[in-house]
């Protein structure tokens, strides 16, 4: 069975192998194929491990050391994530002052025992959340080598995202647990220290076996390949499950073409299994209960729609299977699976997994380094999530409109800063979280004012085709809506991604002119931006003058649902005031409007409309 699902992923590990091979302009992509046998003792809640890692420079670089992520180290007294949480001006509240307090059988650690390239001994140094490791040679220009480590670990108590016993009584919620090597891209090593914001990775294939107690189930990334020894709903139907005579299980899990690896586990987890038609497999992992049966079991509906419904309008969802599980502390993307708390209305519940579901395109498929460009990840499938969210529950209201909002509020904050500054670097997380899911949800949206939401549709889909499995950064999205629009777009991402810089256009006078009607426009904004004008008159017909500015070198096509477009003309974006002239008598006017549809994320929509 796990051979047959397997097939449809030879050609993209060809297509891959293939990119890493023969780079161009400096882009490349590093592989890795981890193989990792794991024991937890769940009395003690530390495991120990035995990594074999193949890892393959697809550079033309060579590398004298290699970095590794050792996430754990954070959940200690005095670490880096600790300190930040608590000298922040708006620490998380699910972190705030806990690390500091935590006791030794409390904390997390992860730690390397003994490492290896190539059978030879190497030496390393553990530096909080990252081991730095020399090299005796060097990993040498499109080679493999082969690292072996031995590695033990602490789970520490559920604070952020991973840990044990977390508030709904969930065992383990295993995430950024083992020791990931760190990612080498064109722009050098990314080996940034763990103080709770978010991740990049190298693809590559997974093989894990994990021995528990037996009593536990276990969900999350990758396929089961021994179902029938491990029962726990997983066995095949018909299939008699043998009775372990130890006390514990071996799970096996392989994983094809993924860059991280997560695990919940607990014996009270209820395992449900929804076959979709087109042959994915959604995997539902939760704690029974007054406050999670009724609405779980709802939840086997809308997980498939949601899949069906971001897979028609984002891209093919590439694997075979997907599993929601309880645990973690709010919701968190992983490859193939999410971490949810469940104990919610099921609004609530729907929304935090379609919102990490949606992640799989952003994080999990195009994986863009989110630590550089966290509003490519968390804007975009904001974005993603609130137009799943009204198909699925067929809410007929502006879906973006709540990121529009949140945007507003930074942006007349003053603490707003620009969408290039790095996640760890954000002043405040009130700024970051505004910035990285709200604001990035609004460049989508409004782009879509910009170059017709039908082109910026269909530059999605091409968006995820051209660059699934090959981490692409800003540049890469804007030269895929330039070629689907054929507009230059250089300045709308200089100036929404470089730059604070607002919008705000208002119409400033209208006044008749003999038998004609006088428009005259202001932008008082830093920041320019194409007009949608429409005149709408007393008999409630509608006319639409299009502004695009001189630097997008052309102009959107018209929009379904938009009034017929009588006149086009260019506005420099050094002018700050437009005047037009209309053939028609001032007292037919019955009002004038500058973008009607609220897409354009205009800071005063006040002055955007005048009535006779």
């Amino acid at each position: 069975m796990i051979k047959s699902i397997l097939k449809p992923f030879i050609g993209l590990f060809l297509f891959v192998g293939v990119l890493g091979a023969n780079a161009q302009n400096g882009r490349f992509q590093q592989a890795v194929q981890y193989t990792m046998d794991v024991n937890m003792d769940v009395q003690s809640n530390q495991f120990t491990g035995k990594q074999v890692l193949k890892y393959t420079n697809n550079s033309s670089d060579t590398l004298n050391r290699v970095f590794y992520h050792l996430y754990f180290n954070a959940f200690q007294p005095g670490s880096m994530m600790d300190v930040r949480s608590r000298t922040i001006a708006d620490p998380d509240r699910r972190v705030a002052s806990r690390i500091a307090n935590l006791k030794p059988n409390e904390i997390g650690y992860l730690h390397a025992k003994s490492l290896t390239m190539n059978g030879k001994a190497l030496k390393f140094k553990e530096v909080e959340t990252i081991l730095e490791v020399d090299l005796e040679e060097a990993v040498l220009p499109h080679s493999t080598v082969t690292f072996e480590m031995e590695f033990e670990g602490q789970v520490p108590i559920q604070i952020r995202r991973s840990g044990r016993d977390s508030e709904e009584g969930v065992r383990y919620s295993m995430a950024q647990w083992y020791p990931k090597m760190a990612n080498y891209d064109e722009q050098g090593w990314h080996a940034n220290p763990y103080i709770g914001r978010e991740f990049y990775g190298i693809w590559g294939d997974f093989d894990v076996k994990i021995t528990i107690d037996k009593s536990y189930v276990l969900g999350g990334t990758g396929y089961l390949q021994n179902p029938n020894e491990i029962g726990h709903g997983y066995e095949d139907e018909g299939v008699k499950v043998p009775t372990s005579s130890g006390k514990n299980l071996t799970w096996h899990f392989k994983a094809p073409m993924v860059h991280d690896f997560m695990w919940g586990a607990d014996p009270k987890y209820k395992h449900d299994k929804v076959l979709m038609e087109n042959g994915i497999t959604v995997h539902h992992f939760f704690i029974p209960g007054a406050k999670t049966t009724e609405n779980w079991e709802k939840l086997k509906e809308y997980t498939p729609k949601a899949i069906d419904y971001l897979s028609k309008n984002f891209g093919q969802y590439p694997y075979k299977q997907f599993s929601v599980v309880q645990g973690g502390d709010g919701g968190m993307e992983y490859a193939m699976s999410t971490l949810i708390t469940g104990e919610r209305p099921l609004q609530s519940l729907v929304g935090v997994m379609v919102h990490e579901l949606a992640h799989s395109w952003f994080h999990g498929v195009l994986a863009t380094n989110e630590s550089l460009y966290p509003w490519m990840d968390e804007g975009f499938t904001s974005y993603a999530t609130d137009l799943t969210m009204a198909n699925i529950f067929q809410t007929s209201s502006n879906p973006n409109r709540g990121s529009y909002n949140g945007y507003f509020r930074l942006a007349k904050s003053g603490l707003e800063e620009p969408l290039s500054t790095h996640a760890d670097h954000y002043h405040t997380n009130s700024a970051y979280g505004a910035a990285a899911y709200s604001k990035g949800a609004v460049f989508l949206s409004q782009l879509g004012y910009v170059i017709g939401d039908e082109v910026r549709n269909r530059a999605m889909l091409r968006y995820f085709d051209t660059w699934k499995f090959r981490h692409p950064n800003v540049n890469d999205l804007v030269r895929i809506m330039e070629k689907e629009s054929g507009l230059e777009l250089d300045w709308y991402k200089e100036y929404f991604v470089n730059s604070t810089k607002t919008i705000d256009y208002g119409v400033k006078e209208v006044k008749g002119s003999g038998g004609n009607t006088e428009i005259t426009l202001e932008r008082i904004g830093l920041m320019p931006m194409p007009v949608d004008l429409v005149v709408t008159y007393k008999d409630g017909t509608s006319e639409l003058i299009y502004l695009p500015l001189v630097i997008m070198r052309g102009e959107k096509g018209a929009e379904n649902g938009m009034p017929v477009r009588i006149r086009t003309e260019a506005w420099p974006w050094t002018n700050l005031t437009k005047t037009m002239v209309l053939t028609k008598d001032f007292k037919t006017i019955k009002s004038v409007e500058i973008d009607p549809s609220k897409r354009m994320a205009d800071l005063q929509p006040e002055n955007n409309k005048v009535e006779f």
